[in-house]
């Protein structure tokens, strides 16, 4: 009988219930929606290298490290001569490794000199490997390939030449233009550093600087592009290198052998435990946004409950003839309240599907232009959570117009005012 009343009472005054309706659906939705895409980007950042087991750089911290090897951020404090890297790989622990060379950039885009083994066992998200949006990846010294950023914001396309750029400035006076490399292909979106990158051979980094010394030509010596070819391009530094191992379960050991090592100071580096460190000093920001979102729900509960405050004056004559047929004053305080479960309920229930549905149209549109992977899977114990919030901070809102309803005397409503 309670529950039936309670819902032909909504619905007699549907106009305003549906405003609060939509406004409280909105408010949850938007709730919801943060705390969801505040999950998934970590996952997704801390996830920007996956399946890398280990990042081997020159000593320094851990997260100088991460930045100049994976985000292009800063430069390296020292390099890792060539013969380091030779005899580490030996390790037999090792199964892939991929070699990182920096220094160059082209339009203040970085530039990456590294190997085949780049495209064959990098891995971004969820195991997601790169794949090329056309072209193909390069096999000759002076071929390039492009990050998909780099060939949309500079519009090139296979076949075009580029010319690279000594040094990370956006505008530089010392560039390779006499070893111009050709565009072979470009790879799809990432929503990664990657996307920002240019790839070359380490070959390339070696032969475009064979006539060069301490960031400058040699004065009197400038090779051809054809003569550089002739010459030994066996590199002799990288600046980083990334690791996967037979077994997980032997990280530690290398991660220990490799700091070790007598021969030059080097530091080996978990991804994903520089990349969670990151991502806490990040924090205050996605602490903000679900600030700012309980702030917006709040004001549409405090709306729902004043517009039941205003409504209490018309619904006198209502709540007094419930009283004059024998309603207790509980009665009407539990009906007050049950109208303000009923309306949550449905918002929330509004909500969800008014996330599904936005996370199922936008999901294939943030993977590709930001790199978020979002799970459609919104229902989780953290959910559950706020619901349950929700539901409470409802309740507790309600009871003022609920206390107003049950101290109401009788009298009030049946008296005719002129």
């Amino acid at each position: 009988m309670l529950m039936k009343l309670a819902r032909l009472s909504l619905w007699n005054r549907r106009g305003t219930v549906l405003m609060t309706w939509l406004s409280l659906t909105i408010s949850i939705a938007l709730l919801l929606g943060i705390d969801h895409l505040r999950t998934e980007a970590k996952s997704s950042f801390t996830s920007t290298v996956s399946g890398t087991d280990l990042i081997v750089g020159a000593r320094s911290g851990q997260l100088n490290l991460l930045l100049y090897s994976v985000f292009r951020i800063g430069n390296a404090t020292a390099n890792i001569s060539w013969p380091s890297y030779q005899r580490i790989l030996k390790h037999p622990q090792i199964d892939w490794s991929i070699p990182i060379s920096l220094g160059d950039s082209h339009r203040g885009y970085r530039v990456m000199g590294t190997s085949d083994d780049y495209f064959n066992f990098y891995r971004y998200a969820n195991s997601q490997p790169l794949k090329l949006a056309e072209g193909k990846v390069f096999s000759g010294v002076f071929e390039t390939v492009l990050g998909a950023e780099v060939a949309q914001k500079l519009g090139y396309r296979i076949g075009e030449q580029i010319s690279l750029s000594h040094g990370v400035g956006e505008v530089s006076f010392s560039q390779h233009k006499d070893k111009p490399f050709t565009v072979v292909g470009i790879l799809a979106r990432t929503g990664t550093p990657v996307d920002q990158t240019v790839h070359v051979k380490l070959e390339a980094i070696e032969a475009i600087h064979l006539d060069w010394q301490q960031g400058a030509p040699i004065p009197g010596r400038q090779l051809t592009a054809e003569q550089a070819l002739a010459a030994d391009l066996t590199p002799k530094s990288i600046t980083a290198f990334m690791v996967g191992l037979k077994s997980r379960m032997a990280t530690f050991t290398v991660q220990r052998q490799i700091n070790e090592y007598k021969q030059e100071p080097l530091t080996a580096i978990l991804p994903g435990v520089a990349l969670a460190e990151l991502w806490q000093m990040l924090g205050m920001v996605e602490n903000l946004l679900l600030l700012i979102s309980l702030l917006v729900l709040l004001a549409a509960l405090v709306g729902m409950i004043t517009t039941l405050l205003a409504s209490m004056k018309e619904r006198q004559r209502e709540m007094a003839i419930l009283r004059a047929t024998g309603a207790h004053p509980w009665y009407l305080f539990v009906l007050i309240q049950l109208e303000v479960q009923i309306v949550t309920l449905l918002s929330m229930l509004s909500a969800a599907a008014l996330l599904f549905v936005s996370l199922f149209v936008l999901q294939d549109k943030l993977a590709a232009e930001f790199g978020l992977f979002i799970s459609l899977q919104i229902i989780k114990l953290n959910t559950l959570y706020w619901a349950g919030g929700v539901m409470v901070l409802s309740a507790v809102l309600a009871t003022i117009p609920g206390i107003i309803a049950y101290r109401k005397a009788l009298a009030d409503g049946l008296t005719i005012r002129l």
